[in-house]
């Protein structure tokens, strides 16, 4: 066990990627990529593909982007590299929660942090009289949730220049937060991956290691009765909800591959998370305690309300009555993040299984760590 993790915290001394591109060439047809396999040498060459960019010259690449705003006229240089923020701030947002939206984003420095704001219920305008939002990034599509929006516009060759990437859920109260000072204790603890510790008021808290410790600046473990010491298995150590998650540049890079593209949810994330932790989950993965946040809990996808669209109301020759029917789309959005944990599961289990180059740094801890409680949203 030992040789499988001293291997993988090694293999992120080089630049976070796990995933390294095969640059075999011109293969012999149906030989394999072992340069000891046997071959006569009078199989039929395969030429390799181009690369990206083969037809262009190398001057000309641009391999990543920017979300930085460009002005329409001539810009000096020199103040547009200026601009240039370090740091990214995404939420997926409603109007019901406008009031708390701002209070979040008076807390993350414009000249520091970009804002993007992901529209799930389409209204953006009513927006435009917060002082930072003509400075901010909208994005509209109806009823989706932050994950789907991050797997499609936060792509890491997207989002290439923020050192780290907030990636929170609106219905969090911050008085107890600083930006600025959080990422200076994320930096200190050499954490790849965070969030900040929760608020014993909050309206929920999944799993104790979230709790905020009072005299602490930050940790990575806990020790319960379910959590014993030196257990080292999720969510005892190297773990984070995904409602406020904080990931360095090289941790987002490979957390969004790991975002499936029909799992909106994002449920089951959370105990794998530490796989994209650029070394040891137990080191790399905390809860920052001296900047904390409370959770408020208010459903935004979905919530109850009166359905106004029942047969006897459509049907102008209907004698009946029409009741009023409560229904509750909240019930609809768990049932289906239930099924979506399900579905991460198995596909986990499946890839593990199925891919013979991969060793799983975790395994002896693998049954454990296949959450079948509640999820997360």
């Amino acid at each position: 066990m030992n040789s499988i993790m001293d291997r993988f915290a090694a293999s992120f001394k080089t630049d976070g990627s796990s995933v390294k591109a095969n640059h075999l060439c011109d293969l012999p047809r149906n030989s394999t990529n072992n340069p000891t396999s046997n071959s006569t040498g009078d199989e039929t060459r395969v030429p390799c593909a181009k690369q990206i960019g083969e037809d262009l010259p190398r001057g000309m690449i641009v391999a990543t982007t920017d979300l930085q705003m460009r002005s329409l006229y001539e810009e000096d240089e020199r103040q547009v590299q200026k601009a240039m923020t370090k740091y990214l701030l995404a939420m997926a947002v409603g109007i019901k929660q406008k009031k708390v939206v701002d209070d979040i984003v008076q807390k993350f420095p414009l000249n520091k942090f970009t804002i993007m704001l992901f529209h799930y219920d389409g209204v953006v305008d009513q927006w435009q009289d917060l002082a930072w939002s003509n400075q901010s990034l909208h994005i509209v599509a109806l009823h989706q949730t932050k994950w789907w929006y991050a797997k499609r516009f936060m792509h890491p060759d997207i989002v290439d220049q923020y050192d780290y990437i907030f990636l929170w859920d609106e219905d969090l109260g911050v008085e107890n937060f600083h930006a600025e000072r959080y990422l200076e204790i994320m930096k200190a603890e050499g954490l790849e991956i965070s969030q900040p510790a929760l608020d014993p008021n909050s309206a929920e808290v999944h799993h104790r290691i979230t709790l905020r410790h009072p005299r602490l600046t930050a940790h990575k473990s806990i020790v319960t009765n379910s959590c014993p010491t030196g257990r080292k298995a999720v969510p005892c150590t190297g773990y984070v909800e995904v409602m406020a998650p904080v990931f360095s540049k090289a941790a987002w890079k490979c957390v969004w591959h790991m975002i499936q593209n029909d799992l909106v949810h994002g449920w089951g994330i959370d105990f794998k998370i530490g796989y994209c932790a650029q070394g040891l989950r137990s080191e790399k993965v905390g809860v920052i305690d001296a900047e904390y946040i409370l959770h408020k809990g208010i459903p935004s996808l979905g919530g109850p309300h009166v359905n106004k669209t029942t047969p006897a109301e459509n049907d102008p020759h209907s004698e009946e009555v029409m009741s009023e029917e409560v229904y509750d789309p909240r019930k609809e959005v768990r049932k289906k993040s239930s099924l979506e944990l399900i579905t991460f599961q198995r596909r986990w289990v499946k890839a593990a299984r199925d891919d013979p180059n991969w060793e799983d740094p975790y395994k002896a801890y693998a049954e454990a760590e296949m959450y079948r409680g509640k999820g997360r949203g």
